[in-house]
């Protein structure tokens, strides 16, 4: 649901309702919340027990307080990652499907994209296996779930072409064994649609993947990796039953021989598409554009905000439309300062708000936001305090 966000934007303090923290506990890290009716889903990883063991838990957000968080996973084998998140998703048929990373084998980087649903709200998980079938001991994450006519379509990194490289990582570096690729399947009730389709034979290889639904079709953004190791944000959609070829979103000429772990945002309505971004071409922006047509085509970046000297701006976008045309864009400004920012097709850009601060360092993870029922937006970040991680959330009102 669209919710128009006037006084929030405008000049001035947004008006906080308050702490709405979720049932998460003392060192809780990589949460994740999803849209979900008038509510919202959050998932969240946190320790169970003694040594490694960490447990996968969900709870719902109603608008006013959180369900009895439910375990959906506990063991010591979670590939548990700042940037790569568990996600949650409620299926066309009303059950939830909930992804989470799982190690494959002794390499360091070597993981699973591993699936569990649950056909009665969470009491109970089926495991599903993973999302793939390859069998390498690589890299497999950064999932983005949406609907398809025939359940869940997901769409991740595969690093299956890295196995001659022992994993990207421990093979020497990224791609010394091969690429990383980007990849889709489709969740029916039945299972998998096999085989998976490869959507990119060569992209960035842990910076997230974003899709949303447009209404001629699903649309996937993710950091491309050129030749020359321009790592800019590309689009693909499915047009008539096909995927189209690997299109840029802008040219930002972003040279870089390195993952930057700052993947792009993307949100639809219709036929009208935005997306955001960051990008460390000329010193670091946060950037927006925006589609009339489904994704097709965009107009030229908008900038929202650029480094200045001695801020380095941190990016880790994320993005929602406002039912009125505009779109909302969060991310991380310098020392850790999370803001809002509202932005329009026409490129009128309004005053950046500070939502929260948390620590500039990778530990804090990747602050999200998702609209409420009643013009109310759900934010969620990672509190990083005398070395301590938990899981915080705060609701925001107009």
């Amino acid at each position: 649901m669209r919710m128009i966000l006037c006084t929030l934007l405008a000049i001035g303090a947004p008006a906080l309702a308050g702490p709405a923290d979720p049932p998460a506990a003392p060192g809780s890290m990589a949460h994740r919340p999803v849209a979900d009716g008038n509510g919202a889903l959050l998932t969240w990883l946190e320790p169970a027990g003694e040594g490694r063991t960490l447990a996968l838990r969900l709870s719902r957000f109603d608008g006013e307080a959180w369900s009895e968080p439910v375990t959906v996973r506990t063991g010591d084998d979670f590939f548990a990652n700042w940037a790569d998140l568990p996600s949650a998703h409620r299926a066309p048929d009303g059950s939830l499907v909930v992804s989470w990373l799982q190690k494959s084998g002794p390499g360091t980087y070597a993981y699973d994209i591993m699936l569990a649903r649950s056909a009665d709200g969470g009491a109970t998980w089926e495991n599903l296996g993973a999302a793939h079938r390859d069998g390498t001991q690589t890299e497999h994450g950064f999932v983005s779930m949406l609907d398809d006519p025939s359940g869940v379509r997901l769409v991740w990194l595969d690093g299956r072409n890295m196995a001659a490289g022992g994993g990207g990582h421990d093979g020497g570096g990224h791609g010394a064994g091969g690429d990383m690729t980007v990849r889709t399947n489709v969740l029916t009730a039945e299972g998998f649609v096999a085989p998976s389709t490869m959507l990119d034979p060569r992209t960035c290889e842990c910076c997230a993947t974003d899709a949303a639904l447009t209404s001629a079709g699903p649309v996937v953004v993710y950091r491309d990796r050129s030749e020359t190791e321009v790592r800019d944000i590309a689009i693909v959609r499915l047009v008539d039953g096909q995927w189209t070829a690997p299109a840029m979103v802008a040219s930002d000429g972003w040279r870089i021989p390195a993952c930057p772990v700052n993947g792009p945002a993307i949100d639809a309505d219709g036929d009208d598409v935005v997306v955001a971004w960051f990008t460390g071409a000329g010193g670091g922006r946060v950037q927006a554009a925006f589609s009339g047509n489904a994704g097709a085509t965009f107009g030229a970046p908008i900038i929202l905000a650029e480094a200045t000297p001695g801020v380095m701006l941190q990016g880790r976008v994320d993005a929602e439309f406002l039912d009125d045309g505009e779109a909302l864009v969060t991310y991380m400004g310098g020392a850790g300062s999370v803001r809002l920012q509202r932005v329009g097709p026409e490129g009128l850009v309004g005053e950046a708000m500070r939502l929260t601060t948390t620590a500039p360092t990778r530990a804090s993870g990747f602050p999200k936001i998702v609209p409420l029922e009643g013009g109310r937006l759900l934010a969620t970040w990672t509190e990083v305090k005398d070395r301590t991680m938990r899981v915080r959330a705060m609701v925001v009102e107009e």
